[in-house]
Order: structure tokens, then sequence, then C-alpha cells
């Protein structure tokens, strides 16, 4: 059963891989592999010497950073407010409104961010002016320094249901019993909370977040790519975005490559990084 996961696996996962070998070339499609001339760590060189490639990278990080902090307290913070509801019909309505967003397209959750933030009706600027925050409207979409922040929001409202999932399974396998003693010796719901639910499920989160600290050079690439304008391209931009433009819009494969390629380098050692240092620790790991 196995059999197709794999095949699948190494035709579209470890396959591709011999096409890194375009990092090391100045390649031309015309020429193939074999023909185009050897460039070295020439596209490597330029990319740590490209002021443009410095800036992609701290976007990319500040967005990744944002995202993640982010997606761990709001996910962990409704798993355990859900636990706690005690009226089944309106825990299953929250749920469910929480979950809906995560099956929607970034286009339109895109289209929905810009009409919420628009300078004319958007209902953020109507809201902000209605209490008196601020006096005139703002473009938001137009202030590169809101940029991260305007992601940061979308990211969790889009998937800030889902991501509670798994923190909800991991807080039903907590002895009840445990509860119940609490509850005896006089624990209140917060000291409850803090002594024994969030202990119950640190190692779920330790996983966690060993695993998405794998993946922090992916700041996302279609909410950057749908909410980004000329005004905003300077904090907008981020590594794949940069891949995208070179690779596909200056048709310089080499470059596009090299950029990847130091993606995974980097993905792969705070990977193996993250994990050595939560087994030093004594924590839960992944290997």
């Amino acid at each position: 059963m196995s059999a197709p996961f794999l095949i699948w696996l190494f035709i579209f996962r470890y396959l591709p891989l011999g096409g890194w070998v375009m990092a090391f070339q100045d390649y031309r499609p015309a020429r193939g592999f074999f023909d185009s001339e050897w460039a070295g760590l020439k596209h490597f060189r330029f990319l740590f010497s490209d002021q443009r490639f410095m800036e992609v990278m701290r976007n990319t990080l500040a967005m990744s950073i944002i995202n993640l902090v982010l997606g761990f307290v709001t996910a962990i913070t409704l798993a355990v407010l859900l636990n706690e509801l005690r009226n089944v019909k309106f825990k299953r309505i929250v749920q469910t409104i929480s979950y809906m967003p995560h099956f929607l397209s970034w286009v339109v959750v895109a289209g929905l961010v810009s009409s919420a933030l628009a300078m004319e009706d958007g209902i953020v600027n109507i809201l902000l002016m209605n209490i008196g925050l601020i006096d005139e409207p703002i473009m938001f979409l137009g202030v590169g320094e809101y940029f991260w922040g305007i992601i940061g929001a979308s990211d969790v409202w889009k998937s800030v249901g889902w991501n509670s999932i798994i923190y909800l399974a991991a807080i039903t396998m907590i002895d009840q019993e445990q509860y119940e003693a609490a509850e005896i010796d006089g624990a209140s719901r917060l000291q409850r909370i803090r002594y024994i639910t969030l202990p119950g499920i640190r190692s779920v989160v330790i996983i966690l977040m060993i695993m998405n600290i794998g993946y922090i050079l992916e700041s996302g690439f279609e909410a950057q790519y749908l909410l980004r304008n000329p005004m905003n391209m300077d904090y907008a931009e981020n590594l794949d975005i940069f891949v995208l433009r070179y690779g596909i819009s200056m048709a310089n494969f080499s470059l596009a490559t090299a950029a990847g390629m130091f993606k995974t380098v980097v993905s792969f050692i705070f990977l193996f990084s993250a994990n050595s240092i939560a087994k030093k620790l004594g924590e839960a790991r992944l290997f």
C-alpha cells in the first residue's frame, strides 16, 4: 500500500534534485545540462553580495517568524479555550466557524483582505475612524511597514481553527483523573490549565515546533504574491517570489536554482539543529 506513495515521493521530490546542477552552470535550456558552461559558485557569490537578496531574506525571516509565533500562540489558545467550553452546541459552532477559512483559496482571502483594508469603504478604516483611533483613512497595503503584520493576521485568521485541531486531540489524551484530583484539591480553572493542560501537550508543541522550524524559510507564496504592489514591494518580496522572478520573468534559471538550493540546505540545518537541541534538553523529538 505504501508503494504508490514512495513512487510519488521519488518522482516529484527526489528526482528533480538532479536539476540542482543548474546552480553551478550558466544554464541555457537550448543547450541542456551537458552543454551548458560551468560557472562554479558564481551564482552563490552573486546572491550573498546582492543587496536585494539580503532584503528578500529579511522579509522571508520576518514573515516566517511572525507566522510561526502567532500561529502557535493563537492555535494553542483557541484549543485550550474550546476545551474549557461546557456548552457542546456552542463549542461545535465555534469550531465550525474557525475551521471554515482554512478551506478558502488564498485568492479569495486576498480579495477579502484587500476589501477590508480599502481606504474608501474598507471595514477596518471605518471602524478605526468611528472609535477615534485615526482621523483619516490609511492605505494599509500602500505602507510597506504594515505588510508583515497584515500577512501575519491574515494567516492567523485563515489557519488558526485548522491548526488547533491537533492540540485539541492532544488535550483529549490527557488523563481526566488529573483534572478531577486538581478540582478536589481546590485548583482554579486557570491553575488546571497551567499545571495540567499545557504540560500535557508540551511534547506535541515541541514536535510541531521542530517541524515548523524546518520550514522557517517557507514564509508563503500566494498571500505575498497576491497582496504585493509597487508601494509595498520592498517588504512583500520573499524568497519564493525572488526565485520566481529570476527563474521565470528573467529566465535566469541558474540563479533561481541557487536560491532554491540555499533555502533547502538552510532548512535542513535548522531542522537538525532544533531536533538536536530538543534531544539534549530531554524533550520530545522527531528522531
